[in-house]
Formats: C-alpha cells, sequence, structure tokens
C-alpha cells in the first residue's frame, strides 16, 4: 500500500474526534514549515504554508458543534489565531507563528485528552472492556 493510499484509508477510516486531531496535527505543521521558509527567506513557502495552516482553522471554526456552551469560548480565539496568522505573513513576524504554534499544540494536546476520556467511558466503564 503507497503512503497516499494509507493517508486516504486513515481520513476514510477516523472517527469525527480523530479528524479534528489530524486537523490540529497539519496545522501544527504548517506552521513550523512557515517558520522554517520564514528563517530561509523562502516567501512563497512561508505565505502557502500559512495559508494552509489558516484553512485548517477556518475549517475548524465553520465544523465546530454550536451546541456546546465551550463553542462560544473556542471560536473567538480560533479567530484570534486566524488574524495573528495573517499578521505574521504581513509582518513576517516569526513570534507571531509562536504564539499560534502554541495554542494549536493546547488545543491539541486538550482534544488528545478528550479523545481518551471519551474512549475510557465508551470502553474501560467497569473492566469490561
Amino acid at each position: 500500500m503507497s503512503i497516499q493510499a494509507y493517508q486516504n484509508n486513515s481520513v476514510e477510516t477516523a472517527s469525527p474526534g480523530e479528524l479534528t486531531l489530524m486537523l490540529y496535527n497539519g496545522c501544527i505543521k504548517f506552521i513550523k514549515v512557515a517558520k522554517t521558509a520564514m528563517e530561509n527567506k523562502e516567501i512563497e513557502k512561508k505565505n502557502t504554508n500559512i495559508q494552509k495552516a489558516q484553512n485548517i482553522i477556518q475549517e475548524l471554526m465553520v465544523t465546530m458543534n454550536q451546541e456546546y456552551a465551550v463553542s462560544k469560548e473556542i471560536l473567538p480565539l480560533y479567530d484570534y489565531m486566524n488574524r495573528r496568522l495573517m499578521e505574521a505573513n504581513v509582518k513576517n513576524d516569526a513570534a507571531i507563528l509562536d504564539e499560534v504554534h502554541g495554542m494549536a499544540v493546547e488545543f491539541r494536546d486538550t482534544w488528545k485528552e478528550v479523545i481518551l476520556q471519551t474512549r475510557k467511558l465508551q470502553y474501560g466503564q467497569g473492566g469490561n472492556a
């Protein structure tokens, strides 16, 4: 199986929670690539990867379930991250990329914990797993 086929299969068989985790990981990866490109003065590569990170944040915003109260707290943070990425791109500011990277890592790590806790509740309650 090719890497591309494996990746496609991973996405097709992933739960919504795992897909969200993949989005966070992608966002983090694109910010890292953008920062390296910024340091190497590869303007087009920096721009492309910042835009990819922004696209992921926008996807997270659009797909967020508005029924949960926490959504009202998270959406402004996503909006902030998106605006900061735009600012980092225009100002060529690696410190802003670091800031947004840190936020994305926090979201990712929190989401990982949510998935683990959910699995424990689904499969591990009462030792019947």
